[in-house]
């Protein structure tokens, strides 16, 4: 790795708040050139974490970090954060088992003041610490949330302010990272003057004066107040926060520290509740990630000097390829279809039909909530939206999906992405709880295929499906099983025989069948591919029951009110009383790191499986 002799003798905030402005300069430099050798060896965020650089320095700087709290929103753009905060020799973990989390978490730092990966979360627990740190006479905190535009779409950001607005005598400044815009040079100029000028105590002080003043003259101070609103509005989109009751300060540029040190120390003396608007570019000082922030957001391991080269070696298709092909050609077949993502395109394979569609396409934002709601609006009027969202994300939105999908019995699909562990983004984004949330709730249907065929002819049979219904799949490929051509669906609620064989039986839910074929084969064991968790298939059900004396259950979630936990209490309710062994993810949540390794260290790789069952049965 490049010498970085400045950073390395950079070990915790102290020492960047020791350094003058041009070893500031030279500390960005270095800390910009470190966090792209070490993404492109060990894979994470880069484009995002390249934008933030000039940020994290300067607020390590200016504010007495970890007695003064910063709170990232998300989590993607922390890297820098980590490095300054000592963990610069461990950058090499990241993501890693038994290495550093690709976001921040409390266990692992006292500078990391609140664990994250979801998004517009920022504001909310600053403001809780804000009203701690009154309630425990610590007005001398500062409370400082990074929340990015795309961030401040969720609605979460707004129920923040709107109470952030009226709570007094709190420290609480609101920093809006907009890496969605672009700042030409007089632009600049002109808001790193007026951001100056309106942090300043010269402006903040006469205007608190001056509404004292006032106050005996309510005509006037109205008229004051409009005045301010709207000069300021001549040069900066400050009226909506004002509203909300901060002072609003900005925009300026992100990656200009004579633009950000002056105004970080203004706004820190001035107190209350603050906001400050900055332009930042992804990607920033890498050409590549500054041409094409997507392509390198969470690039795996590559060569900086070469970029990221696309592999030639043939691939097999993911699970959200299938799901994309697949939503095109129902579109085609159905008119009624609509496609619905909350701010995941690309992640949730929907390039191809917004391209095909866009009158059928629907992105609102970092909005879970909202988009199931809006996704039963659609239905309401006879429309047949798919929700194509992961797993964990689709955690935000349950009021929605029992209150105003399922209890009106409405006919939304739900194409769950990111079933399962997700392998280096850790236990933030896991989706092994969606089986145990939703298979409790009243009409809807779910379906959990086992590799690329069964998922297209699942998402048929949903779609089909006069109702709430979801199918829930993996990250990644599977078997290479072909999908067939057509949009066929299979029957709801049934299962299928995979082999047949004696005394017992093991359920598979998920892609986890293929790893229990060899106990199968070991034990003469039925195989049974289940397909559905919700309804489970009755009739072969009991006719195992007859027939055999031990049950196995395996599926990629969480044992806990599973896929497992519904067998067995279907066998309990139908008077059978066959032995049976759950598999699946334990009671606890699993960090990042490899995502087969993971699998094999909570025994649901095929060597473990076949060992488990065999000490069952002997």
């Amino acid at each position: 790795m490049t010498n970085f002799p400045l950073l390395e003798c950079t070990n915790d905030p102290a020492d960047v708040r020791a350094l003058s402005r041009e070893q500031l300069g030279q500390l960005t430099q270095e800390l910009r050139g470190f966090i792209l050798e070490s993404v492109a060896q060990t894979g994470g965020h880069l484009s995002s974490n390249l934008g933030t650089v000039e940020l994290t320095v300067a607020l390590h700087h200016v504010f007495n970090t970890p007695d003064d709290k910063i709170i990232w929103d998300v989590g993607h753009q922390s890297y820098g954060h980590k490095i300054l905060t000592g963990r610069r020799e461990q950058m090499h973990s990241l993501r890693q088992l038994g290495g550093l989390s690709g976001f921040p978490k409390r266990s692992e730092s006292v500078y990391d003041a609140f664990g994250t990966a979801h998004s517009s979360t920022s504001i909310s627990a600053a403001l809780g610490m804000a009203a701690a740190a009154r309630h425990l006479g610590l007005k001398h905190r500062q409370h400082i949330a990074i929340i990015g535009d795309g961030a401040l779409t969720g609605g979460m950001a707004f129920e923040a302010m709107n109470n952030a607005g009226v709570t007094d005598d709190i420290n609480l400044l609101v920093i809006l990272n907009d890496n969605d815009m672009s700042i030409s040079p007089p632009v600049g100029a002109m808001n790193r003057y007026l951001a100056k000028l309106l942090s300043g105590d010269f402006v903040n002080n006469t205007r608190d004066k001056l509404k004292k003043l006032l106050k005996g003259a309510p005509p006037v101070l109205e008229f004051a107040k409009r005045f301010e609103e709207h000069t300021k509005g001549m040069f900066v989109p400050a009226t909506m926060f004002e509203e909300f009751g901060f002072n609003y300060i900005g925009p300026i540029n992100g990656h200009d520290l004579d633009s950000l040190l002056p105004t970080l120390e203004n706004l820190k003396n001035r107190g209350g509740v603050q906001f400050l608007h900055i332009i930042t570019k992804k990607g920033q000082g890498y050409k590549l990630a500054e041409d094409d922030p997507i392509m390198y957001h969470g690039p795996s391991t590559f060569n900086p000097q070469q970029g990221i080269v696309a592999s030639t070696a043939p691939k097999k298709i993911t699970f959200t390829q299938v799901f994309g092909q697949w939503v095109c050609d129902m579109a085609a077949a159905d008119s009624r279809l609509v496609a619905i993502t909350p701010a995941m395109r690309e992640g949730s394979g929907l390039v191809e039909f917004e391209a095909q569609y866009p009158q059928r396409y629907f992105d609102v934002g970092i909005a879970e909530q909202h988009s199931a709601t809006f996704a039963a609006g659609l239905a309401c009027d006879g429309l047949k939206p798919v929700l194509a969202i992961y797993s964990t994300f689709l955690q935000r939105a349950y009021d929605q999906v029992i209150h105003d999908i399922a209890l009106q019995n409405l006919d939304v699909t739900f194409a769950i992405d990111r079933a399962g562990l997700v392998g280096a983004d850790g236990a933030t984004h896991a989706g092994v709880y969606d089986i145990a949330y939703m298979r409790c709730i009243p009409n809807i249907v779910i379906a959990t295929p086992s590799d690329e065929a069964e998922t297209r002819a699942l998402l048929s049979s949903a779609y089909q499906f006069n109702g709430p219904a979801a199918v829930r799949y993996p990250r990644g490929s599977g078997t290479g099983a072909v999908p067939a051509t057509d949009v066929q669906p299979l029957p709801v609620g049934q299962a299928k025989v995979v082999r047949q064989g004696e005394r017992v039986a093991i359920l598979a839910f998920g892609t986890l069948l293929h790893p229990a074929a060899l106990s199968a084969e070991q034990h003469n064991a039925t195989l049974v591919d289940m397909r559905w968790v919700k309804p489970l298939d009755g009739v072969l059900l009991a006719q195992l029951a007859q027939t055999h004396t031990h049950f196995v259950t395996i599926e990629d979630s969480a044992k806990q009110g599973g896929a497992g936990s519904a067998v067995g209490e279907w066998l309990a309710a139908h008077g059978y009383t066959a032995k049976i062994l759950n598999l699946g993810l334990p009671d606890q949540f699993i960090d990042q790191g490899d995502y087969m390794a993971l699998y094999a260290a909570h025994g649901l790789d095929e060597k473990s499986i076949a060992s488990t069952i065999a000490t069952f049965v002997a």
